[in-house]
């Protein structure tokens, strides 16, 4: 098992690439720390990992507020004696979220306040748990929007997920004589829920696969698999990369000068 008795606190872990993760890491031996907004569906995340024999507690928090992002952390360590990976997964995709000139500042706020100050909060309290242990490994969620631009505007989150690479190297950086490896992860067009809300209809989704050179959207799964491996010693090597799983869509769109 790739994960044996490694504690991972999954934020976002109700639904989606979150809920996916902790499945998938609980499967290869993490006890887990589900943390979602919505409490109800980090506790659904939690049982379905128990009635499969694992180990997982349910946390409710909004990673943009400081007090639960400390409490998180608080409270894995409670329940599991330390902390090995935090995966700072929780974001939103606003419907309002559009251009510079139609974006309301309530929307950019919120954009922020959660895509990239709750990564920022969650290694201002994750880091000193990480270090109480000894070191250990943080994948922080981007997006291929942050390589390229999104194909439609939504300015505030192609933004924060620029944000959340550049405090990814960073942070590397910094902490990368402590044993604690940061990395971000820059998945492609998902089939999940935060996507297909917008592209409802054939037409619209089929626009957005002429882009994707694998010619599909990718699965929630399959990026749980990046995680993991980038939370295991599989990656003992690797800290400040931009790990992109895209279905090739950057490899099209983007050159170097």
């Amino acid at each position: 098992m790739k994960l044996a008795d490694k504690v991972v606190l999954i934020t976002g872990a109700g639904s989606g690439i979150g809920r996916q993760t902790a499945l998938l890491c609980a499967r290869e031996g993490a006890h887990i720390a589900a943390v979602d907004i919505d409490e109800t569906t980090a506790e659904q995340t939690a049982a379905t990992i128990t009635a499969d024999n694992g180990q997982a507690i349910a946390i409710a928090a909004d990673v943009s507020r400081a007090a639960d992002c400390e409490r998180m952390v608080q409270q894995a360590e409670a329940a599991y004696g330390r902390l090995d990976v935090l995966f700072n997964n929780a974001g939103i995709s606003h419907h309002a979220d559009a251009d510079a000139i139609d974006t309301e500042e309530e929307v950019w706020d919120l954009t922020m306040a959660v895509n990239l100050k709750g990564v920022f909060l969650g290694c201002k309290y994750g880091i000193p748990a990480l270090r109480r242990a000894g070191g250990g490994a943080i994948v922080n969620t981007a997006s291929f929007v942050a390589l390229l631009g999104a194909a439609t505007p939504q300015l505030a989150y192609t933004a924060s997920k620029g944000g959340v690479l550049a405090l990814t190297r960073e942070l590397a950086v910094v902490h990368a004589r402590e044993n604690i490896r940061v990395n971000a992860l820059c998945p492609g067009p998902l089939c999940t829920e935060l996507l297909m809300k917008y592209l409802d209809s054939e037409e619209k989704r089929q626009r957005r696969l002429v882009h994707i050179p694998m010619g599909r959207f990718g699965e929630a799964e399959e990026i749980a698999r990046s995680v993991v491996f980038l939370a295991s010693d599989d990656a003992s090597f690797i800290t400040g990369a931009t790990f992109t799983v895209d279905g090739g869509i950057t490899a099209a769109y983007v050159t170097s000068e």
